[in-house]
């Protein structure tokens, strides 16, 4: 069995070869059927003509603007701003981090090897500073770690100037579990952070003590089952009753011994990992916090496993998780990204249950209606008005997808090709993916990270790498040529496209100075810590929200600020990228504007309090009205 369909580009399939002696046979009547076509093409060319003519002048009211490479007068002819200079630092070594990715690959290419590497932005300690997680893999049993330490994941505490001092050992995040990704929230809102660990094999919930963690998988009643290969999770209210709950996705059904006994190879011989679609799909989990420490699995009534009819069996292969309110009804709602399958948009119906209608509102497939290997997935308001874009980094040759609507509850097309994203990441294989406003202009950009799965992806084809660039996109505005720019080494200085085999991906303000930084992981490699050092003179705010009749971090609230006739949205959600979570706070950029005329946030609950005349460049902390329960 070979995998030469996943790992090569695509060829074209040759024509058929002509049969001996059929060319002379078939001479006299190539002749008189050419003298018909040209009949027909003269015929046919001065229709479309006239069908053109009518076309071009007929009143734009009648205009079919909704294809994804339409592109208006104002873009087509407009001026195209270009990026600015912002230079990213990599920092990781002086920082203090010294994390290495461990994956336990021996050569066996078992595909639990090339997916992990969450990271997390997190104030485990509440002072203030965004601290960091590394989620680690493992050695697999039957190889052991040899004569190094037995790897545990890894806690860095900042100390607000972007230095970070090692804390693992003794936090009770030092255990050792072939993790994957990592979800963070209060689900018990004591005002202390709790981590949860996805992985292969029993998921782990950590409660935060003050500092210290606790395991509470048992009580909590989240481990899921020890055969589960879970994915990418997240903590929110999807009932809006004040506590996180929390869904985990899981991927495929997989074992050690059934991926041995497929025999998978690359095309010229020597072993390659597994193509998904030799693995049978798995349900999601979702877990409604009790309020009590504990939680209920409410995976089967709530309506999130989804069922392919064809097959009576799981539709979904899940690796990226997206909760945003699409509808703009007060619940939030979930997309998935699924490797190999329909993507998934799970609505919520306010009474506790999901209808899965991704395929409806075009977020299932690719404008040919065929699934991508979806991978991991953000989303924002990406136009500063009620455009709703969902990023989703996919497989090599299939493009990183910019799904948009334009209204509220409406419709999403692809406009990746339309925006500037399509050619620029077409060869890429791309997991991590968040927006953000990396230079302070008011308008949110977009980051990938990339690396293949194959460390011999060069022999099947010597146009794609294993490591590869990360890449940045520049939003230049709706009414440019290319919306989103990429943006060149000229622009983010020489450490930023340093190629890595890039999985998860996170953003935080880690030195104070309301700029936000990055930090990208590799499997089975080191991380890397790129400190944003823009000297654009560009003005912002920030916000951190405190939750007292909702959930303590008002995870789900949304934040709208209006300036220099301007309206920004940000929706408090550490969830995004591929196994990650960004930083609590949000941030604004204000360019040149320096005043905010105001601001309006409105909690999960959907109790709304509005600002204004707020001091920009600075950090506001703003408490929801009430008492906490």
């Amino acid at each position: 069995m070979t995998n030469d369909s996943r790992w090569a580009r695509r060829k074209p399939v040759p024509s058929s070869k002509i049969p001996p002696g059929a060319a002379e046979e078939g001479r006299d009547a190539s002749a008189s059927r050419a003298l018909l076509w040209s009949l027909v093409f003269a015929a046919t060319l001065v229709i479309g003509v006239a069908l053109a003519a009518w076309w071009f002048t007929r009143p734009d009211s009648q205009r079919n603007t909704n294809s994804d490479n339409t592109v208006d007068a104002r873009r087509r002819d407009g001026f195209q701003r270009k990026p600015p200079h912002v230079n990213f630092r990599d920092i990781t070594r002086e920082s203090g981090i010294d994390f290495v990715h461990v994956n336990g690959a021996t050569g066996e290419k078992l595909l639990p090897e090339t997916m992990g590497g969450g990271v997390a932005f997190l104030d485990f300690d509440n002072d203030g500073d965004a601290d960091l997680l590394f989620v680690n893999s493992n050695d697999w049993p039957h190889s052991g770690p040899g004569e190094r330490s037995a790897p545990t994941m890894r806690l860095y505490r900042n100390d607000g100037r972007g230095h970070f001092e090692d804390a693992t050992f003794g936090s009770g995040l030092d255990v050792t579990m072939y993790g994957m990704g990592v979800a963070v929230g209060d689900y018990d809102n004591d005002g202390w952070v709790d981590v949860f660990i996805s992985a292969l094999g029993r998921n782990r919930l950590f409660r935060n003590e003050q500092g210290k963690f606790v395991d509470v998988t048992d009580e909590a009643g989240v481990a899921g089952a020890d055969t589960q290969w879970s994915t990418t999770s997240a903590f929110f209210d999807y009932d809006n009753d004040g506590l996180l709950d929390l869904l985990v996705c899981n991927y495929v059904v997989w074992s050690r011994e059934y991926d041995r006994s497929r025999g998978f190879t690359l095309r010229g011989g020597g072993p390659a990992y597994g193509r998904p679609q030799e693995f049978s799909g798995t349900f999601p989990d979702l877990y409604r916090n009790n309020g009590n420490g504990t939680f209920t699995d409410v995976s089967q009534q709530s309506g999130v496993q989804v069922t392919d009819p064809a097959r009576n069996a799981p539709a979904g292969k899940s690796l990226g998780l997206a909760i945003v309110d699409f509808d703009a009804d007060g619940w939030l709602d979930v997309l998935v990204a699924n490797d190999t399958v329909p993507n998934f948009l799970l609505h919520n119906r306010r009474d506790g249950t999901f209808q899965e209608v991704g395929r409806k509102f075009g977020v299932a497939y690719d404008a040919g209606g065929n699934p991508r290997g979806a991978m991991g997935i953000d989303t924002a308001w990406i136009r500063n008005d009620d455009s709703l874009g969902v990023a989703i980094g996919n497989f090599a040759e299939e493009r990183t997808a910019l799904y948009v609507s334009k209204e509220p509850g409406h419709p999403f097309t692809d406009e990746a090709d339309a925006s500037g994203l399509g050619d620029a990441t077409d060869l890429e294989l791309t997991f991590g993916v968040f927006f953000f406003d990396y230079d302070l202009d008011g308008r949110v950009d977009l980051l990938s990270a990339n690396g293949h799965l194959e460390e011999d992806i060069h022999r099947v084809d010597p146009t794609m790498t294993y490591a590869q660039k990360p890449q940045l996109f520049w939003n230049a505005g709706s009414d440019q040529k290319t919306e989103f720019v990429h943006v060149g080494t000229e622009q983010t200085g020489d450490d930023f496209p340093v190629p890595l085999v890039g999985r998860g991906a996170a953003f935080a303000d880690i030195d104070g100075d309301g700029d936000l930084d990055v930090v990208l992981t590799a499997v089975g490699g080191a991380p890397r810590l790129l400190r944003n050092e823009q000297k654009l003179g560009h003005h912002w705010v920030r916000f951190r929200l405190v939750g007292t009749t909702t959930n303590r971090d008002a995870i789900g609230a949304q934040v709208e600020l209006h300036a220099a006739g301007n309206v920004q949205r940000r929706l408090v959600m550490p969830s995004r990228s591929y196994l990650s979570q960004v930083e609590l706070p949000v941030t604004f950029g204000l360019g040149e504007c320096e005043r905010v005329e105001k601001v309006v946030v409105t909690w999960p609950d959907g109790t709304r309090q509005e600002f204004t005349d707020l001091t920009i460049d600075r950090l506001h902390v703003i408490t929801q009205p009430g008492e906490a329960e």
